[in-house]
């Protein structure tokens, strides 16, 4: 590898543990180009190319007239979103059943008093949103549960998993809420958050299988 090859990736590496660690959140705008060369201790040229580089790989984007701004934090996020951008619904929700019914026996076994005040709290915003009847907030809402539940779990493999397929479990929330609205059906978690609060694993996990299978169900019908 050349020294020029070698100190662009040195700066790719720098660009990214400030996206990664936070230092720079999605959706933010990143320093501009005279302003990462100070930061960094190199050359505009070799700035510019790491950039590229790290717009290639979906973790920033440019917008023409206004910067560079922050898109993923993940690699791996845009790479398991390009690869399932049209996934099948049914194919999505038998994942989620996969990762959701053993985050739920884990978080039943793991939780802790302060997990248990969260996932009613969350529970309560999302009877809140249903309430509503606004989607945008029913599925923020829906899948902030969901999520809570995958970290209550404590195994951060699962919930790395779960965190880079966010965006399709999002959009699969999305269409089984945009169901339940227009049929103004009822919809809610308070006893897969019981079970978990009772630390009843076999009750979480037939609880959120029983959730998963009606949607299943509804696809193949």
């Amino acid at each position: 590898m050349s020294d020029r090859a070698g100190l662009i990736d040195r700066t790719v590496d720098q660009l990214r543990k400030h996206i990664v660690s936070g230092d720079w959140p999605v959706g933010s705008k990143i320093p501009t180009e005279p302003a990462l060369t100070e930061l960094l201790g190199v050359g505009r040229n070799t700035v510019r190319e790491a950039v590229q580089s790290l717009v290639h790989a979906g973790l920033l984007v440019r917008r023409q007239g206004s910067g560079t701004y922050v898109l993923s934090d993940s690699e791996l996020t845009v790479v398991m979103g390009r690869q399932i951008a049209d996934a099948n619904h049914q194919h999505v929700l038998e994942v989620r059943r996969s990762l959701e019914v053993e985050a739920a026996r884990l978080a039943a076994r793991r939780r802790t008093d302060e997990d248990i005040a969260e996932l009613r709290a969350l529970n309560a915003a999302r009877q809140s949103a249903f309430a509503g009847g606004d989607v945008d907030e029913i599925v923020a809402a829906d899948l902030a549960l969901h999520r809570a539940i995958a970290a209550v779990a404590r195994n951060p493999v699962l919930l790395s998993l779960y965190e880079n397929l966010i965006d399709a479990i999002g959009a699969n929330i999305r269409t089984n809420v945009i169901g339940l609205v227009h049929t103004q059906s009822e919809d809610d978690h308070d006893s897969l958050v019981d079970a978990i609060a009772l630390g009843d694993s076999y009750l979480a996990m037939e609880e959120i299988t029983s959730y998963l299978d009606a949607y299943v169900d509804e696809t193949f019908a």
